[in-house]
Protein backbone atom coordinates (compact mmCIF):
# COMPACT_ATOMS: atom_id res chain seq x y z
CA UNK A 1 0.00 0.00 0.00
CA UNK A 2 1.49 3.49 -1.36
CA UNK A 3 1.81 6.18 1.27
CA UNK A 4 -0.21 8.21 -2.18
CA UNK A 5 -3.00 5.87 -2.16
CA UNK A 6 -4.09 6.48 1.63
CA UNK A 7 -3.18 10.21 1.37
CA UNK A 8 -5.77 10.12 -1.94
CA UNK A 9 -8.27 8.52 -0.18
CA UNK A 10 -8.04 10.96 3.39
CA UNK A 11 -7.55 14.24 0.80
CA UNK A 12 -11.00 13.09 -1.14
CA UNK A 13 -12.86 12.61 2.08
CA UNK A 14 -11.09 15.91 3.63
CA UNK A 15 -14.25 17.72 5.87
CA UNK A 16 -15.53 14.48 7.28
CA UNK A 17 -14.45 11.00 9.16
CA UNK A 18 -13.94 7.84 6.96
CA UNK A 19 -13.69 4.76 9.08
CA UNK A 20 -10.57 2.68 8.91
CA UNK A 21 -13.00 -0.08 7.58
CA UNK A 22 -13.76 2.01 4.48
CA UNK A 23 -10.20 2.71 3.86
CA UNK A 24 -8.85 -1.05 4.32
CA UNK A 25 -11.84 -2.01 1.79
CA UNK A 26 -10.76 0.77 -0.82
CA UNK A 27 -6.69 -0.65 -0.29
CA UNK A 28 -7.63 -4.40 -0.37
CA UNK A 29 -5.69 -4.48 3.18
CA UNK A 30 -6.02 -4.92 7.06
CA UNK A 31 -7.09 -2.01 9.41
CA UNK A 32 -3.63 -2.46 11.25
CA UNK A 33 -1.62 -1.54 8.28
CA UNK A 34 -3.90 1.33 7.44
CA UNK A 35 -3.54 2.17 11.09
CA UNK A 36 0.78 2.42 10.88
CA UNK A 37 0.22 4.42 7.51
CA UNK A 38 -1.72 6.66 9.30
CA UNK A 39 0.86 7.04 12.16
CA UNK A 40 3.58 7.30 9.54
CA UNK A 41 2.10 10.36 8.18
CA UNK A 42 1.56 12.08 11.09
CA UNK A 43 5.30 11.50 11.71
CA UNK A 44 5.67 13.18 7.98
CA UNK A 45 3.58 16.58 9.65
CA UNK A 46 -0.29 15.73 8.04
CA UNK A 47 -2.53 16.74 10.34
CA UNK A 48 -4.88 13.38 10.71
CA UNK A 49 -7.27 13.31 13.89
CA UNK A 50 -8.67 9.73 14.77
CA UNK A 51 -11.52 8.90 16.69
CA UNK A 52 -11.94 5.44 17.97
CA UNK A 53 -15.64 5.19 16.47
CA UNK A 54 -15.76 7.56 13.81
CA UNK A 55 -12.72 6.98 11.91
CA UNK A 56 -9.88 9.66 10.49
CA UNK A 57 -10.32 13.02 9.30
CA UNK A 58 -7.92 14.92 7.01
CA UNK A 59 -7.10 18.18 8.07
CA UNK A 60 -4.37 19.20 6.00
CA UNK A 61 -0.81 18.47 4.76
CA UNK A 62 3.19 20.38 5.92
CA UNK A 63 4.16 22.73 3.51
CA UNK A 64 7.06 20.34 3.67
CA UNK A 65 8.68 19.94 0.38
CA UNK A 66 8.12 16.24 0.12
CA UNK A 67 7.98 14.76 -3.61
CA UNK A 68 4.81 12.88 -3.67
CA UNK A 69 3.23 16.81 -3.22
CA UNK A 70 5.49 18.29 -5.80
CA UNK A 71 4.71 15.83 -8.36
CA UNK A 72 1.03 15.92 -7.97
CA UNK A 73 -0.22 18.11 -10.38
CA UNK A 74 2.88 18.96 -12.16
CA UNK A 75 2.97 20.07 -15.25
CA UNK A 76 6.34 19.29 -16.66
CA UNK A 77 7.84 16.43 -19.22
CA UNK A 78 10.91 16.10 -17.38
CA UNK A 79 11.69 18.69 -14.16
CA UNK A 80 10.63 16.77 -11.09
CA UNK A 81 10.10 13.20 -12.41
CA UNK A 82 12.92 11.93 -10.69
CA UNK A 83 12.83 13.64 -6.72
CA UNK A 84 15.43 13.60 -4.23
CA UNK A 85 13.81 15.69 -0.71
CA UNK A 86 16.35 16.63 2.59
CA UNK A 87 15.34 17.30 5.89
CA UNK A 88 18.74 19.08 6.10
CA UNK A 89 21.63 18.42 3.74
CA UNK A 90 24.91 20.26 3.52
CA UNK A 91 24.58 21.71 -0.28
CA UNK A 92 22.18 20.58 -2.51
CA UNK A 93 24.23 21.73 -5.61
CA UNK A 94 26.97 18.73 -4.08
CA UNK A 95 24.40 16.29 -3.54
CA UNK A 96 23.14 16.90 -7.22
CA UNK A 97 26.85 16.27 -8.47
CA UNK A 98 26.89 13.02 -6.65
CA UNK A 99 23.91 12.06 -8.42
CA UNK A 100 25.08 13.40 -11.54
CA UNK A 101 27.98 11.60 -11.41
CA UNK A 102 25.73 8.02 -11.23
CA UNK A 103 24.15 8.78 -14.10
CA UNK A 104 20.91 10.13 -12.99
CA UNK A 105 18.83 11.60 -15.44
CA UNK A 106 18.49 15.69 -16.37
CA UNK A 107 15.45 17.12 -15.25
CA UNK A 108 16.11 15.19 -11.69
CA UNK A 109 15.43 17.56 -8.62
CA UNK A 110 17.14 17.55 -4.70
CA UNK A 111 15.71 20.01 -2.54
CA UNK A 112 16.17 20.45 1.23
CA UNK A 113 14.17 22.28 3.78
CA UNK A 114 17.39 23.38 5.42
CA UNK A 115 21.35 23.74 4.17
CA UNK A 116 23.74 23.34 6.25
CA UNK A 117 26.85 24.39 4.36
CA UNK A 118 24.36 26.47 1.53
CA UNK A 119 26.59 28.48 -1.57
CA UNK A 120 26.23 31.58 -3.76
CA UNK A 121 28.48 32.65 -6.10
CA UNK A 122 32.33 33.45 -5.09
CA UNK A 123 32.05 31.10 -2.56
CA UNK A 124 29.72 32.88 -0.38
CA UNK A 125 27.65 31.15 2.45
CA UNK A 126 24.29 31.47 1.69
CA UNK A 127 21.57 31.32 4.54
CA UNK A 128 18.92 28.75 4.29
CA UNK A 129 17.18 28.27 7.77
CA UNK A 130 14.96 25.27 7.77
CA UNK A 131 11.23 25.53 6.12
CA UNK A 132 11.45 29.17 5.67
CA UNK A 133 12.91 28.93 1.86
CA UNK A 134 12.92 26.92 -1.01
CA UNK A 135 16.63 25.61 -1.81
CA UNK A 136 17.03 23.27 -4.85
CA UNK A 137 19.38 21.96 -7.51
CA UNK A 138 18.54 20.27 -10.76
CA UNK A 139 20.83 18.31 -12.75
CA UNK A 140 20.84 19.19 -16.75
CA UNK A 141 22.72 17.34 -19.43
CA UNK A 142 22.22 20.48 -22.56
CA UNK A 143 24.30 19.91 -26.05
CA UNK A 144 26.04 22.65 -24.97
CA UNK A 145 29.67 23.70 -25.21
CA UNK A 146 31.07 25.10 -21.44
CA UNK A 147 31.49 28.65 -22.82
CA UNK A 148 27.84 28.69 -23.28
CA UNK A 149 26.85 28.00 -19.99
CA UNK A 150 26.70 31.47 -18.55
CA UNK A 151 23.69 31.84 -20.46
CA UNK A 152 21.87 29.48 -18.94
CA UNK A 153 22.09 31.21 -15.58
CA UNK A 154 20.32 34.06 -17.44
CA UNK A 155 17.77 32.08 -18.97
CA UNK A 156 16.89 30.80 -15.01
CA UNK A 157 17.17 33.99 -13.70
CA UNK A 158 14.32 34.66 -16.49
CA UNK A 159 12.07 31.89 -15.76
CA UNK A 160 12.27 32.55 -11.62
CA UNK A 161 11.42 36.03 -12.34
CA UNK A 162 8.48 34.66 -14.48
CA UNK A 163 7.15 32.31 -11.53
CA UNK A 164 7.44 34.83 -9.14
CA UNK A 165 5.58 37.26 -10.93
CA UNK A 166 2.33 34.95 -12.26
CA UNK A 167 2.17 32.89 -9.12
CA UNK A 168 2.66 35.85 -6.34
CA UNK A 169 1.40 38.93 -8.66
CA UNK A 170 4.22 41.43 -8.08
CA UNK A 171 7.44 41.62 -10.62
CA UNK A 172 10.91 41.34 -8.75
CA UNK A 173 13.54 42.54 -10.84
CA UNK A 174 16.80 40.38 -12.56
CA UNK A 175 20.44 42.31 -11.79
CA UNK A 176 22.80 41.43 -13.77
CA UNK A 177 23.15 38.55 -14.26
CA UNK A 178 20.40 36.47 -12.55
CA UNK A 179 20.62 37.72 -8.94
CA UNK A 180 16.21 38.24 -8.54
CA UNK A 181 15.44 41.97 -6.37
CA UNK A 182 12.81 42.78 -4.86
CA UNK A 183 12.40 46.73 -3.20
CA UNK A 184 16.04 46.79 -3.74
CA UNK A 185 17.29 43.52 -1.90
CA UNK A 186 18.16 40.12 -2.79
CA UNK A 187 15.43 37.50 -2.75
CA UNK A 188 16.71 34.82 -5.02
CA UNK A 189 19.92 33.32 -6.05
CA UNK A 190 21.25 30.90 -8.57
CA UNK A 191 24.58 28.87 -9.10
CA UNK A 192 25.80 27.20 -11.84
CA UNK A 193 28.31 24.59 -11.70
CA UNK A 194 29.37 22.13 -13.96
CA UNK A 195 31.64 19.14 -15.21
CA UNK A 196 33.46 19.23 -18.42
CA UNK A 197 35.65 17.66 -19.80
CA UNK A 198 37.92 19.60 -22.96
CA UNK A 199 35.07 20.77 -24.98
CA UNK A 200 32.48 18.54 -23.69
CA UNK A 201 29.75 19.11 -21.59
CA UNK A 202 29.23 16.42 -18.89
CA UNK A 203 26.57 17.78 -16.81
CA UNK A 204 25.30 20.99 -15.32
CA UNK A 205 23.87 21.38 -11.72
CA UNK A 206 21.84 24.82 -11.48
CA UNK A 207 21.36 25.57 -7.83
CA UNK A 208 18.35 27.82 -6.80
CA UNK A 209 17.89 29.71 -3.44
CA UNK A 210 14.99 31.76 -2.72
CA UNK A 211 13.56 33.49 0.70
CA UNK A 212 10.20 32.52 0.77
CA UNK A 213 8.81 33.20 4.54
CA UNK A 214 11.63 34.56 7.03
CA UNK A 215 10.53 37.71 8.49
CA UNK A 216 13.37 40.58 9.36
CA UNK A 217 14.52 39.20 12.33
CA UNK A 218 15.35 35.96 10.88
CA UNK A 219 18.05 37.24 8.95
CA UNK A 220 21.54 37.45 10.69
CA UNK A 221 22.72 41.17 11.23
CA UNK A 222 24.99 41.24 7.95
CA UNK A 223 21.85 40.18 5.64
CA UNK A 224 19.20 42.46 6.83
CA UNK A 225 19.94 45.34 4.81
CA UNK A 226 20.40 43.05 1.87
CA UNK A 227 18.34 40.66 1.79
CA UNK A 228 14.70 40.12 1.67
CA UNK A 229 11.94 37.34 1.62
CA UNK A 230 8.59 36.98 -0.67
CA UNK A 231 6.49 36.73 2.84
CA UNK A 232 8.39 40.32 3.86
CA UNK A 233 7.32 41.93 0.40
CA UNK A 234 3.79 40.24 -0.08
CA UNK A 235 2.92 40.83 3.51
CA UNK A 236 1.22 37.50 4.59
CA UNK A 237 3.01 33.70 4.94
CA UNK A 238 3.16 31.87 1.27
CA UNK A 239 2.42 28.12 0.79
CA UNK A 240 6.16 26.82 -0.91
CA UNK A 241 4.72 23.67 -2.68
CA UNK A 242 2.80 25.87 -5.28
CA UNK A 243 5.40 28.22 -5.37
CA UNK A 244 8.34 25.33 -6.56
CA UNK A 245 5.67 23.62 -8.43
CA UNK A 246 5.45 26.22 -10.55
CA UNK A 247 9.14 27.39 -10.44
CA UNK A 248 9.87 24.18 -11.89
CA UNK A 249 7.68 24.18 -14.96
CA UNK A 250 8.63 27.56 -15.50
CA UNK A 251 12.45 26.80 -15.88
CA UNK A 252 11.46 23.50 -17.75
CA UNK A 253 9.95 25.82 -20.45
CA UNK A 254 12.87 28.38 -20.72
CA UNK A 255 15.37 25.74 -20.81
CA UNK A 256 13.96 23.78 -23.79
CA UNK A 257 13.14 26.87 -25.50
CA UNK A 258 16.78 28.17 -24.91
CA UNK A 259 18.04 24.71 -26.30
CA UNK A 260 16.22 25.03 -29.06
CA UNK A 261 16.22 27.85 -30.24
CA UNK A 262 18.95 29.58 -28.68
CA UNK A 263 19.07 32.99 -26.26
CA UNK A 264 17.40 35.37 -28.20
CA UNK A 265 14.04 35.18 -26.51
CA UNK A 266 15.33 34.66 -23.04
CA UNK A 267 17.24 38.20 -24.03
CA UNK A 268 14.01 40.06 -24.93
CA UNK A 269 12.43 38.22 -21.32
CA UNK A 270 15.56 39.37 -19.37
CA UNK A 271 14.99 42.97 -20.63
CA UNK A 272 11.68 42.90 -19.57
CA UNK A 273 12.81 42.23 -15.96
CA UNK A 274 16.50 43.87 -15.54
CA UNK A 275 16.61 46.76 -12.81
CA UNK A 276 20.67 47.20 -14.08
CA UNK A 277 20.42 49.11 -17.12
CA UNK A 278 21.18 52.93 -17.39
CA UNK A 279 22.14 52.49 -13.80
CA UNK A 280 26.17 53.30 -12.81
CA UNK A 281 27.55 50.27 -11.25
CA UNK A 282 30.86 48.93 -9.86
CA UNK A 283 32.23 45.92 -11.24
CA UNK A 284 34.63 43.42 -9.19
CA UNK A 285 36.69 41.21 -12.11
CA UNK A 286 38.90 39.11 -9.68
CA UNK A 287 41.62 41.61 -8.16
CA UNK A 288 40.46 44.82 -10.78
CA UNK A 289 37.68 47.16 -10.02
CA UNK A 290 35.86 49.31 -12.30
CA UNK A 291 32.84 51.88 -12.56
CA UNK A 292 30.64 52.77 -15.45
CA UNK A 293 27.16 52.90 -16.72
CA UNK A 294 25.41 49.66 -17.59
CA UNK A 295 24.20 50.06 -21.39
CA UNK A 296 22.98 46.79 -22.70
CA UNK A 297 22.87 42.87 -22.63
CA UNK A 298 25.06 41.61 -25.40
CA UNK A 299 23.33 39.15 -27.34
CA UNK A 300 25.78 36.43 -25.79
CA UNK A 301 24.91 37.52 -22.58
CA UNK A 302 27.60 39.63 -21.16
CA UNK A 303 26.71 43.27 -19.49
CA UNK A 304 27.63 46.45 -22.13
CA UNK A 305 29.51 48.97 -19.69
CA UNK A 306 29.96 52.79 -20.50
CA UNK A 307 33.44 53.62 -18.95
CA UNK A 308 34.03 56.97 -17.23
CA UNK A 309 36.74 57.99 -20.60
CA UNK A 310 33.55 56.55 -22.76
CA UNK A 311 34.99 53.75 -24.04
CA UNK A 312 32.62 50.26 -24.15
CA UNK A 313 33.79 47.66 -22.21
CA UNK A 314 32.07 43.96 -21.99
CA UNK A 315 31.53 42.42 -18.64
CA UNK A 316 30.93 38.42 -19.05
CA UNK A 317 32.07 37.41 -15.69
CA UNK A 318 32.34 39.45 -12.74
CA UNK A 319 30.18 40.85 -9.66
CA UNK A 320 28.21 43.92 -10.42
CA UNK A 321 26.90 45.84 -7.83
CA UNK A 322 24.40 49.21 -7.89
CA UNK A 323 25.65 52.14 -6.56
CA UNK A 324 23.32 54.30 -4.81
CA UNK A 325 21.69 57.16 -6.39
CA UNK A 326 22.53 60.99 -4.84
Amino acid sequence: MGREKILAILEENQGRYISGEEISACLGVSRSAVWKKIKNLRELGYKITGSPRAGYLFEGAPDLLYPWEIQKGLRTRLFGKEFFHFRQVGSTNLAAQDLARKGYPEGTVVVAEEQTAGRGRWKRAWFSPPELGIWFSLILRPPLVPLKVPQITLVAGVACARALHAELGFKPGIKWPNDLVCDGKKVCGILAELEAAAEQLNYLILGIGINVNQVKDDFPLELREAAVSLRMVAGRRLRRLPLLRRLLEFLEEEYELFCSTGFAGAREKWLEYQVTLGKRVRVQEGKEEFYGEALDLDFDGSLLLRLAGGETRRCASGEVMLCRET
